[in-house]
């Protein structure tokens, strides 16, 4: 290139020449990895995932099913077994 710029192995769109715009709406692209950022990123979805599978055992631990009536209602009804009376 002739910007005055080295070009090095794994630049990629980097060592490419374009306009200011571009490189505002892609901002990813010209960014180097932040390992931090990644961290806190992977630490956070992590925690929504255990925190929706967490949720999702107790609330079937309740023993609750949902039940659709004659005129279309959903009610939510305790599942009984047939020992009980």
């Amino acid at each position: 290139m002739s910007d005055g710029k080295e070009q090095k192995p794994g630049d990629g769109i980097r060592s490419m020449r374009s306009t200011g715009v571009f490189r505002l709406i892609n901002f990813e692209l010209y960014t180097k990895p932040n390992m931090i950022v990644m961290g806190l990123g992977l630490t956070a979805i992590t925690g929504v995932f255990g925190y929706i599978a967490y949720m999702r055992y107790k609330y079937q631990s309740l023993g609750y099913y949902v039940a659709v009536k004659e005129d279309g209602r959903e009610e939510f009804i305790k599942k009984k077994s047939n020992w009980e009376l």
